[in-house]
């Protein structure tokens, strides 16, 4: 993998390069969606192709690993020739996952034991497996295994997490320079800085992660409930540290605005499942604000769904159509929806990086950050 700083905005921190990888090029800063089982819900990879013009998708180790198996990946070429997406794929390490089964899993020095959410069988993650399950998948980035601290957390408890984390880390980078890929392509191993919400740990942390001199770097532990405010300070303080010449990405961010402070703050890769799962619950993003489409007063506008949005079905179909699809449980719905958003988080990150290029980022932020908040 290779990155290329292509500029940065004279009036912040904004960023836009550029990643190259064996399955293609991916302008920076990027939205990558959430295809958590190897699939985009409710969305066609070659609609997602096609409408949204996305770069590169996101698949769960955790959930690729218990279902279809690893046998089954391997057995077809790979998670690129199973589920048929020919751009690049980031694997999360299925930190979060074991993480998010605090009831069913203990953590020790030698990895995760867990239990699966579908059959609660038992099983161990060890930085060593999670590094040979992502070599079998073939994502074209890996993440390294480490643990995601809750919100909020005692101080010993993060810097006893962190310290856990830099020791997995440790370990995962023997066995990925151990192993190469199976697929005949390259593939990359991006360190995950934790610390909690303190300072000090996050400045350890991130001096910790940028000595492995990475091809790029990630920010994890955020998003998981802490005040918007925390986040983007923790982000800023990590960011200062973290090597310009790589890749920035920060896990599990968020709405919108969120994406907009980050990229401000010198963030250049997101994912969140807001975009789908919200989608499916009639949440849209649009040019003008949020809607929720089971609003009553939906029923009887026949509006396009967003006359300035950028992708095809914001101009084929009403709010009044989209509204009854919703109220109908129609599966049609959550299909517009998904495609919508996406459409709009491709389009927002995309306009980002043109603004950027053009050294007018910082006002057009200040002015869609304005856009994007209100309630329709």
């Amino acid at each position: 993998m290779e990155y290329t700083l292509e500029h940065t905005e004279k009036h912040s921190k904004a960023r836009a390069g550029l990643i190259k990888t064996d399955h293609g090029s991916i302008p920076t800063p990027i939205f990558m969606p959430v295809g958590t089982a190897g699939a985009v819900k409710a969305v066609h990879f070659s609609d997602l192709e096609k409408d949204t013009d996305a770069r590169i998708i996101l698949g769960n180790t955790y959930h690729l690993y218990l279902r279809p198996g690893m046998d089954v990946i391997e057995e077809a070429g790979g998670l690129h020739s199973f589920n048929g997406w020919n751009r690049p794929i980031l694997t999360d390490s299925g930190g979060y996952q074991v993480f998010s089964l605090s009831p069913q899993r203990k953590l020790k020095e030698e990895g995760a034991h867990f239990r699966s959410h579908i059959d609660g069988s038992k099983h161990l993650f060890t930085p060593e497996k999670i590094i040979d399950i992502q070599r079998t998948i073939g994502a074209d980035i890996m993440m390294a295994f480490d643990e995601c601290t809750p919100y909020p957390s005692e101080y010993d408890y993060a810097r006893d997490s962190m310290e856990l984390t830099h020791r997995w880390l440790g370990r995962c980078f023997e066995q990925f320079n151990r192993t190469g890929p199976k697929y005949g392509h390259s593939q990359a191993l991006f360190p995950i800085v934790q610390g909690s919400t303190y300072k000090e740990l996050r400045k350890k942390s991130a001096r910790v992660i940028a000595s492995y001199d990475a091809p790029g770097n990630a920010i994890g532990g955020l998003s998981v409930g802490e005040p918007t405010e925390i986040m983007y300070e923790m982000t800023e303080l990590v960011c200062g540290i973290l090597p310009e010449e790589k890749p920035r990405y920060l896990m599990g961010v968020g709405t919108p605005v969120n994406i907009l402070e980050a990229i401000a703050l010198g963030v250049d890769m997101f994912d969140c499942v807001m975009p789908t799962r919200n989608g499916r619950n009639g949440m849209l993003f649009t040019s003008e604000g949020i809607m929720n489409m089971r609003n009553e007063k939906w029923k009887h506008n026949f509006s396009v769904i967003d006359a300035n949005g950028p992708s095809v079905v914001d101009k084929r179909y009403t709010k009044a159509y989209l509204r009854h699809l919703f109220t109908a449980n129609e599966m049609l719905a959550a299909m517009i929806a998904s495609m919508h958003n996406l459409a709009f988080y491709l389009w927002l990150v995309k306009e980002a990086r043109k603004q950027i290029m053009d050294n007018n980022f910082s006002s057009w932020k200040t002015q869609m950050v304005k856009k994007l908040s209100v309630r329709l």
